[in-house]
């Protein structure tokens, strides 16, 4: 996922991240991309060509580095570590929901101990506007240093928090800010050195994050149990803070600094008159209202199902393994037949898994089945997490694309904010022990959030005059 905010001077990141997102090129006044395809293979052959620009921030393609290359390579072994650190951590947040339950936050309901990670989650997104536009006028350094730095120290505090207060401004608002800022550096900086192979670049970074998610509730999880919640959280400072340096020390931008432009736009709620991107921004906000549940519960819900504790956050582990399937082979196949198509079908999909392979077993207990279940609705996830922000790009010109991502993140954001405390509020009123209705409000919201969508899907293709959009 990619968060950035455009600069109507005429950006230079931003037309990398154009190439990546929309799978077109973008014609501007100062740099021209022209693009042939080749009747044989149907690969894109790219070619640059630099126009003079008599602006101020005036440079021509041939002086800056090679297109892929070995910094851009380089480029992306920083990425894949910077979401490793960054969203990957986030993904290991039902580890803490499940500790802070039975543990040091037992005596707050389920709901309470949600805001922690939907503010997390929230700040992936609300900043994006802001990081991008400083990473797009300045470079990466500005955000990505202290965000590293600000990651470090929110582990930190947490490991000395004792109160819900506490942990909630360490690990919940501190630790999401950080995280949001380091995510969003990489994938900028990530985007702007890759055209041609920019699938295959974007894809070994996102899986960064769907490793850790392997990787991190099993590591923390054996911290917790042999050290306490303390000494695991210092642990994994000190493992974040190594992989953060290395990935500041790696990433770099491919485009020089400009001078700040005072008149971009941030938000236009006139937007949302344009009925496929009201519609997307809509389904969008509603798909992740449920999408997000299984992540953050499924580890509670197994151990009312007579698993073992680690065995229930095992799962965590598994859905985040097929979801790096999930987040890779369909983005491939989506630059062939359409973001949009892709993400209807997932959205679609992921409301059926829950409703079939999670919904049942509320009423009775099967570990085979519930594994099932996290392997199957990895995939289908991963594929809709991955592909919501390349959609976004698609629902209207390239000229309003930043406008449109400065719109469209911090409704986002909201709704990350709302979805767990929902859940959990509904999981409160059922005594915490009953999951029926938090997995109906999961499926009825996914499922709803995906109609819609394919509602803008349908206005999309129209406007297109093409099926693969």
């Amino acid at each position: 996922m990619i968060l950035l905010l455009h600069d109507s001077s005429g950006d230079s990141i931003l037309r990398s991240i154009l190439r990546g997102l929309t799978g077109t090129d973008p014609v501007f006044p100062n740099i021209i991309y022209q693009q042939c395809r080749s009747s044989r293979s149907g690969d894109h052959e790219i070619t640059e060509q630099a126009l003079p620009d008599h602006g101020t921030n005036s440079y021509k393609l041939k002086d800056l580095p090679p297109e892929e290359g070995v910094q851009g390579w380089i480029c992306v072994g920083g990425g894949f570590l910077a979401l490793f650190c960054s969203f990957g951590f986030l993904n290991a947040m039902g580890v803490f929901q499940t500790y802070y339950q039975e543990n040091t936050l037992h005596e707050y309901a389920p709901s309470d101990i949600a805001w922690i990670f939907s503010f997390q989650l929230m700040s992936m997104w609300a900043p994006g506007p802001l990081f991008g536009r400083i990473i797009d006028t300045y470079g990466p350094r500005l955000v990505l240093l202290p965000c590293s730095i600000l990651c470090v120290f929110a582990l930190c505090m947490t490991s000395l928090a004792s109160d819900y207060y506490q942990i909630f401004l360490a690990q919940g608002v501190a630790f999401g800010i950080g995280a949001g800022g380091v995510f969003t550096s990489s994938t900028v900086c990530v985007s702007q050195w890759f055209l041609r192979r920019r699938g295959l670049a974007n894809g070994i970074i996102t899986v960064g994050s769907s490793l850790a998610g392997v990787i991190l509730p099993l590591f923390i999880y054996k911290l917790l149990v042999e050290i306490g919640l303390a000494g695991a959280l210092r642990y994994s400072a000190l493992m974040i803070g190594v992989l953060l340096a290395l990935s500041c020390f790696l990433v770099r931008p491919r485009m020089p600094p400009k001078k700040w432009d005072k008149k971009a736009g941030w938000f236009d709620p006139s937007l949302f008159r344009q009925p496929p991107f009201a519609l997307f921004t809509i389904g969008s906000f509603l798909s992740m209202w449920g999408t997000w549940i299984p992540f953050a519960f499924i580890s509670t819900f197994a151990t009312q199902k007579a698993f073992s504790s680690e065995m229930a956050l095992s799962l965590i582990s598994l859905i985040n393994a097929t979801s790096i399937i999930g987040r890779l082979l369909p983005n491939y196949l989506s630059d062939k037949v359409g973001h949009f198509n892709v993400i209807s079908v997932a959205g679609f999909l992921s409301s059926m898994i829950m409703a079939c392979l999670w919904l049942p077993f509320n009423f009775f207990s099967s570990h085979a089945g519930i594994t099932v279940f996290c392997l199957c609705y990895g995939f289908t996830s991963g594929t809709f997490i991955a592909l919501i922000v390349p959609c976004a790009a698609k629902t209207g010109s390239i000229e309003t694309i930043g406008t449109r991502f400065g719109t469209y993140q911090p409704v986002i954001g909201m709704s990350m904010l709302t979805g767990l405390p929902i859940s959990g509020a509904i999981l409160d009123l059922q005594g915490g022990l009953n999951y029926w209705g938090l997995q109906t409000f999961a499926i009825v919201t996914t499922f709803i959030g995906a109609i819609i969508i394919a509602a803008s899907t349908v206005l999309f293709r129209r406007s297109s005059n093409t099926w693969r959009v």
